[in-house]
């Protein structure tokens, strides 16, 4: 199982390192040091633009409600995937 990625009750844990002013959104591969999937997003690390970014990205990537439950301001993020599966993440981000 993969470090970075953890079925609960209420859906799926995705922890994930982001680095904001990028050229386009993505997801870079994985921080085996970190144990977290690494995402670039284009907004910057303002006002929680980076923040919205990294929700609507991977809400429209994995056809699910995603919320940060924690790293608000930081750049090592909890997302929690509600209603998928963790099998499911992963087919649906290609890993």
């Amino acid at each position: 199982m993969a470090k970075f990625i953890k079925e609960t009750k209420e859906g799926t844990l995705l922890f994930i390192h982001v680095q904001p002013k990028a050229k386009k959104n993505a997801i870079e591969g994985i921080d085996e040091w970190r144990g977290r999937l690494k995402v670039k997003v284009k907004a910057p690390p303002v006002e929680g633009k980076a923040n919205k970014e990294v929700v609507k990205f991977f809400s429209k990537l994995l056809g699910a409600e995603v919320e940060i439950v924690k790293g608000e301001t930081s750049r090592e993020k909890d997302l929690l995937v509600k209603g998928l599966k963790a099998e499911d993440v992963r087919k649906k981000l290609g890993l």
